[in-house]
């Protein structure tokens, strides 16, 4: 390698070299020129100077080109002789290549971020975990001062990310509805599991966990499910009366979400038949159809999810498909000698320390807790249904599900379903 004395030496020389080149070479003012490349001075302030205060100049700006350039290969020199070792502890090596762009090539550990599971199934108010492990290959010993990112993905469009948490050794930041209820797991080195506490009805989806160590970052995606049912709803207004955002908000009135096509189709193949169609988280407008017939899309399609692709979420009108997990709770039937009318039942219901159940409270009992009882009431959104769970005569068709008679008028006298949340 070049020493710095060489350097200085070799910088001596040209200095010299330059002195006998001005020297000896016979400089008129006019012949200073706009292209020498050892002037950068003003054209106009050098034209009006003698030959010999621009040789002068032309050689300290030749010996100051020379050293910058001198100065720079050296240390080029000196820093490629080994591979730099960056503070995160990966090896690195810096190769000039064709573009002269100086790229990094890595050339020591690597991070791996890994999950066992793909899917979590959980229950809507309990807790769920996330896995999420990562390690270094070859294995290392020594601490790291990692940065573990939590993200959710949209459900209409899978680039978009809402920030979860992000979390450097023990000290971490939650955000939006996620704020105080997520946490790292942090059981073994290497755990960057997520903790979500309580779920609430509209954490379900796709998760991507994020491990940056220095320059390395890798990540994994995992996705969280809830355990739940599938229900149409539609309007007290009449059918196909809802446009997106109004078929959004009923089903977060009746404890639900409008459901995703995966959850529609799951669904479907547990055998929900209906013939309306209905929106979905994403935007478009589906229906299930277990048993083809003419006016469900015509009797020569195979069962299966119809479809009517996207639709205007402002514009177009449809019934809505939420989807609600089982709850910490318990629906009944007020036993009381008189039926009462939608105000009666809704005091009725406060009296006893209860509110009136929603509709997705009644479909969650109904699949989660058995519930089976062959009297109609009424429900918090002003409709009348029960719930069977054992067929049998007198109590609606031979399937079991959730019975309704619409939305009657709200002086009728019907019995009440109450919901009792547990703390």
């Amino acid at each position: 390698m070049t020493s710095p004395l060489v350097i200085h030496q070799n910088i001596n020389e040209k200095a010299r070299v330059g002195t006998v080149f001005c020297s000896i070479t016979h400089i008129k003012k006019h012949q200073v020129s706009r292209r020498t490349p050892f002037v950068d001075l003003s054209f106009e302030i050098l034209k009006h100077q003698s030959p010999q205060r621009i040789c002068r100049y032309r050689v300290e700006m030749m010996n100051m080109w020379i050293s910058r350039h001198l100065v720079v290969i050296w240390l080029y020199l000196h820093l490629s002789e080994a591979s730099p070792r960056y503070s995160n502890g990966f090896f690195y090596k810096d190769a000039m290549n064709g573009n002269g762009n100086g790229e990094i090539h890595f050339s020591g550990v690597r991070l791996h971020v890994e999950s066992p599971r793909s899917t979590v199934a959980a229950v809507q108010g309990s807790n769920a975990t996330l896995p999420c492990h990562y390690r270094y290959e070859p294995e290392i010993h020594t601490p790291r001062r990692t940065r573990v990112k939590w993200f959710r993905l949209s459900t209409t469009n899978r680039s978009l990310e809402e920030d979860v948490m992000v979390a450097i050794g023990t000290r971490h930041r939650s955000y939006g509805g996620f704020r105080g209820r997520v946490r790292l797991r942090r059981e073994a080195p290497g755990d960057a599991s997520l903790v979500i506490s309580p779920l609430t009805v509209d954490d379900n989806g796709l998760y991507r966990c994020e491990v940056i160590d220095g320059l390395e970052d890798e990540s994994v995606t995992v996705g969280l499910e809830f355990r739940g049912v599938v229900f149409p709803y539609y309007s007290s207004r009449g059918r196909y009366q809802m446009n997106y955002h109004e078929a959004k908000q009923v089903c977060e009135e009746q404890g639900a979400t409008l459901a995703t096509f995966d959850q529609l189709f799951d669904a479907w193949q547990e055998g929900l038949d209906w013939c309306n169609a209905g929106w979905l988280a994403d935007g478009t407008a589906q229906y299930p159809v277990s048993t083809p017939r003419e006016a469900c899309g015509g009797s020569d399609l195979a069962p299966g999810v119809r479809s009517y692709g996207l639709r205007h979420q402002h514009l177009d009108h449809f019934d809505a498909f939420c989807f609600t997990a089982s709850l910490k709770g318990t629906v009944y039937f007020l036993e009381q000698p008189l039926r009462v009318n939608f105000t009666e039942a809704a005091q009725a219901c406060l009296d006893r320390g209860s509110e009136m159940a929603k509709v997705g409270q009644l479909y969650a009992a109904w699949r989660f807790q058995g519930l089976d009882r062959c009297d109609a009431g009424w429900l918090a959104d002003g409709s009348v249904r029960y719930s069977i769970t054992r067929p049998r005569a007198n109590c609606g068709p031979e399937e079991a599900g959730v019975r309704t008679f619409g939305y009657p008028p709200r002086h009728q006298k019907h019995g009440v379903y109450c919901y009792m949340p547990h703390w």
